[in-house]
């Protein structure tokens, strides 16, 4: 009889510098322009940049890029998303995204977002509205619900039925068929509205045909695996937000062709697959400042086992319990999470705030100056002049002194 395989064996470091690696820090930033290739590739490694309309430091999907690449361009984004051939479109995947054009026929069989209802087109109000408003986008350039509302000559009061979003009904039948891949995003306009057209006007350059659901389903965990570089079946299913019982099979499979190989990582009790073209780094030249909606962190309970770091970003939490801050990043500084830093953009006065500033049990002695250095960089790229420290976190008097020192800032 044949003995069983045995799991290679790795060590937390290790799969620590294999996952920083997978999302694309590991090497630190580039030292000269960044070129739209290099926003391009960047987006490719990561295969989807979620979308959040919060705006007090920047919008989401911007953070992601500068983390990896520093003082880039964000027409340059803006432009992969809104001009053709367009290699980044919106949709649902990981809450609201942007994915890679080829990932939307995979998920759309997988779409179940019942807060915009539970039917796809429930009332009558809602048949009636939806060939009239596929009729006005076929024949108009992209709009948005306010102008559908208008255009349509309806009436624009809102649904008490979605807590929290005040849709009028032509903006849950939008919803509706965005979901259901009928209409698409043609960008956002400076308001941040969402700026609606047929979806074959968006996905011209890519072919629709059907997709086979469990085989599409494969095809974006092999993605969403090649992105984490390595992980737990639950990690790889969250990133696009499938089922894990289909997600399990799916990984199943890829092992089965050696795409992935089971892993075991000494204090990480789960069952663990490594991609197999995940890269091994020695070492993380890693500094960046991540996003609440980062890829990295997207999965806090990763992100315990992984960094021993517990994290929550504040907004969604009463102003009386939060413990560091309303928009809280993690700082990375080469293999390690070692702080985290409340952010604010003063665009007024031309400032940078730094609200609070707490340090992790095990921070190296450089936090405070390497946090203080990825600050002024931040600073550059958001067109700001001065970063202020301000006086809440044990970290707070040694990067307000790093500040100070260094930069020459208050």
């Amino acid at each position: 009889m044949t003995a069983a395989p045995t799991s290679a064996s790795l060590s937390m470091a290790q799969a620590r510098r294999i996952a920083i690696a997978a999302q694309g820090l590991a090497r630190g930033k580039p030292t000269g322009p960044v070129s739209s290739r290099a926003i391009s590739n960047t987006f490719d490694r990561l295969q989807l940049v979620q979308i959040d309309s919060v705006n007090v430091l920047s919008r989401s999907h911007y953070l992601p890029f500068f983390a990896r690449l520093g003082n880039y361009d964000r027409e340059a984004l803006n432009r992969m998303a809104q001009q053709h051939p367009r290699k980044m479109v919106e949709y649902w995947a990981h809450e609201a995204s942007f994915i890679k054009p080829e990932h939307f026929a995979d998920l759309l069989p997988w779409q179940r977002r019942s807060w915009v209802g539970n039917n796809p087109l429930g009332s009558e109000q809602e048949k009636t509205l939806a060939p009239r408003i596929l009729a006005l986008l076929a024949n108009a350039r992209p709009l948005t619900a306010r102008q559908v509302t208008g255009r349509l000559g309806q009436q624009s009061q809102v649904s008490k039925d979605n807590w929290g979003w005040n849709w009028n009904p032509v903006k849950q039948v939008l919803e509706k068929l965005f979901i259901a891949g009928q209409i698409s995003v043609a960008g956002r306009n400076d308001q941040f509205e969402r700026r609606y057209t047929l979806a074959e006007k968006v996905y011209r350059e890519v072919s629709q045909l059907p997709t086979e659901r469990q085989q599409g389903l494969k095809r974006l965990i092999e993605a969403s695996a090649r992105a984490h570089g390595i992980g737990t079946v639950r990690c790889f299913a969250d990133y696009f937000r499938l089922p894990v019982k289909p997600s399990a099979q799916a990984v199943a499979e890829l092992q089965a062709e050696g795409v992935l190989e089971s892993v075991q990582v000494k204090g990480w009790k789960s069952e663990l697959y490594l991609h197999q073209e995940a890269v091994r780094p020695r070492q993380s030249r890693a500094r960046a400042l991540l996003s609440p909606f980062d890829s990295l962190v997207f999965e806090r309970r990763r992100l315990l086992d992984l960094f021993d770091f517990h994290y929550r970003i504040g907004i969604y939490t009463p102003a009386e319990k939060r413990l560091h801050g309303y928009y809280v990043l993690p700082f990375l500084l080469r293999d390690r999470l070692v702080a985290r830093v409340d952010l604010k953009v003063d665009r007024q006065s031309g400032r940078l705030l730094v609200r609070t500033a707490f340090a992790e049990p095990d921070a190296p002695g450089d936090t405070a100056s390497e946090l203080a250095a990825e600050l002024a960089l931040m600073a550059r790229w958001l067109g700001v002049e001065q970063v202020v420290v301000e006086e809440l976190g044990d970290l707070a008097p040694a990067l307000k002194r790093a500040v100070a020192s260094s930069l020459g800032v208050d």
